[in-house]
């Protein structure tokens, strides 16, 4: 069982976000009418909120508010729009929770307004390269930045899902991203990485990342990790379940994930998989290394 190395992940205003004495667990918000994952119930404002209120209830030691699917084959939704599905839910979420909230876009404007808005970290699936703009906005603000891996739009992504290890294809990427970004003024302390499980990736693919996923601590930034009701998932446990029937295989993921070293789970069950997270942790503190 790998080592997790800790570390202090500065956020605006001061604020610090410790990572790996614990595996934390973010809180999933799709403010989009077509969510693969719940189908859009929380595309209203008011609901939005109310759910990310409970999910820290819950406890959610983050929030990851999106306004845009990026499932494959999703199609783009264009600024002004996605500004207006996630900043109330952000202010909203501002004044009634103390946990960091994250901003899921790869738009330099929605970032900017959503920073303004109470944001304090930007979860980017490009890994800028949508929008490579993104990095200045991210660098004036002095936020946190969720570099994920992928090839290619959603629309385009299950073309470009062709490696011969990818691994050390997806690392070297991420690395790309991470010069990137401290080449446009991100600190590098601010910078965490996420594999991008179901992202331009087959299943084989992502079950790969996942049991692989130590291989990622070599670039020296904490570890981000979504396999929550992906499509993945079906490989083993069955085609004929839909993206909310998957948490038992979800639990599994996580777990896998949280024993290998990932410092944030990304998730929409928080509760359950709270206690998944916690679990997996103590059974961490148990190992002792050959």
């Amino acid at each position: 069982m790998p080592f997790r190395r800790r570390y202090t992940v500065p956020l605006p205003g001061g604020q610090l976000l410790a990572l790996g004495e614990r595996a934390l667990v973010m809180g999933v918000i799709n403010v989009t009418p077509d969510s693969f994952s719940d189908g859009g119930i929380r595309f209203d404002a008011a609901r939005a909120v109310d759910a990310g209120v409970q999910m820290v209830e819950e406890g959610a030691d983050l929030l990851d508010i999106g306004g845009e699917s990026t499932r494959p084959g999703a199609s783009a939704v264009d600024k002004d729009e996605e500004r207006r599905r996630v900043l109330p839910v952000i202010e909203g979420l501002a004044t009634r929770v103390r946990v960091p909230i994250s901003i899921d876009t790869y738009k330099a404007r929605v970032a900017e307004d959503a920073l303004a808005a109470g944001a304090s970290i930007v979860n980017d699936i490009s890994g800028l390269r949508f929008e490579p703009a993104l990095a200045e906005v991210v660098a004036r603000h002095n936020a946190a930045l969720i570099l994920m891996h992928t090839r290619g739009t959603p629309a385009q992504m299950t073309q470009l899902a062709s490696y011969l290890d990818v691994v050390d294809e997806v690392r070297d990427e991420l690395r790309e991203s991470i010069a990137f970004a401290t080449g446009a003024g991100v600190q590098k302390e601010r910078i965490l990485i996420d594999p991008g499980i179901g992202f331009a990736k087959e299943s084989t693919h992502s079950y790969e990342v996942v049991a692989r996923l130590e291989e990622f601590a070599e670039l020296g930034r904490p570890l981000v990790v979504g396999p929550s009701r992906k499509s993945f998932l079906a490989k083993a446990v069955g085609h004929a379940l839909s993206p909310a029937d998957r948490d038992y295989a979800t639990a599994a993921a996580v777990a896998a994930s949280v024993l290998a070293g990932a410092h944030i789970v990304r998730v929409h069950a928080v509760g359950p998989m709270r206690q998944v997270v916690r679990v997996a942790d103590e059974i961490r503190r148990y190992h002792r290394a050959d």
